[in-house]
Order: C-alpha cells, then sequence, then structure tokens
C-alpha cells in the first residue's frame, strides 16, 4: 500500500518492493528499477490486496476511525494460503501507523478450500462495512459486535 506521488515509479513490470528486481521482465530495465520507490505499507506477498476503503465513521470506534479497509482476494497459488480476509490498517497523521488487524477471516476451509474471497470493501451510510465476496456471491455487511 502506498501513496501515489506524481512522475513516480512503483516497478512494475521490471522490479517489486522497490529496487527488487523480477528477472521474468524482458527485456530488463535497470534505468526504472534504479528509479522504483518502496511502498509505504507492506500488506503481505500474495495476500491479492484489492480492495480498500478508509473509514471515517464512527461506528467501530475511535481505534478504527481514519484508518483503511483492505479486501484481501488471496492467492490460489501459494502454500500456505495468504489472504481471504478483510483487514484494518491503522493510520496516524495520514500514513500507515501499525500492525494490520484482522476484521473477518474465516474464508477458508480446515481443507484449504475457499468458502468466499473478499475483493471491493466500502462504507454505507451508517458506517456499516460491506464486502464484496466473489466466490461466495455475496456481499457482507459488518458491523460491531454489541457489548
Amino acid at each position: 500500500m502506498t501513496s501515489v506521488r506524481d512522475g513516480a515509479f512503483y516497478g512494475w513490470p521490471y522490479s517489486y518492493f522497490g529496487q527488487h528486481i523480477d528477472v521474468r521482465a524482458e527485456p530488463p530495465r535497470p534505468d526504472l528499477v534504479g528509479k522504483a520507490i518502496v511502498p509505504d505499507y507492506a500488506l503481505g506477498a500474495h495476500t491479492g490486496s484489492l480492495g480498500l476503503t478508509f473509514n471515517t465513521a464512527d461506528l467501530f470506534g475511535l481505534h478504527m476511525k481514519n484508518g483503511a479497509f483492505v479486501g484481501q482476494h488471496g492467492s490460489w497459488n501459494r502454500m500456505p494460503r495468504s489472504g481471504y480476509k478483510v483487514i484494518f490498517v491503522p493510520f496516524a497523521d495520514g500514513k500507515p501507523s501499525g500492525p494490520p488487524q484482522d476484521v473477518l477471516t474465516g474464508f477458508l476451509s480446515n481443507d484449504d478450500k475457499a468458502f468466499g474471497r473478499p475483493v471491493g470493501v466500502a462504507i454505507d451510510r451508517t458506517g456499516a462495512l460491506l464486502i464484496a465476496d466473489d466466490v461466495g456471491n455475496k456481499i457482507w455487511r459488518v458491523i460491531p459486535a454489541a457489548d
């Protein structure tokens, strides 16, 4: 996850996470790799972090206000699996500020079958988290548990 900077180069397809060269890219472009910037925050390899929304609502409490919910679709070709969940990334002063927190998990069975794969995330007008699941063919609406 990274901020978008005017004129910045983010590496693809020649490098990843800054200047880590992807040897599969042909022809190589060391001139571009040398300019590649490191992302602001690591979400994890193969998590398929496809959806992101900032939470400015109050429903989830102050500890989850002004951070980002991220839908992690997951990668089908990695063992052990990663992703297949929704996380929350706290922010402070407009930047990621701590470790990710699991918000919604349980999309994988004990025998590694996907019950669902979260993709898009959004906040509805009440502050609830909406999650599009393209395997379960559902839109989940998540609110905090009552105390």
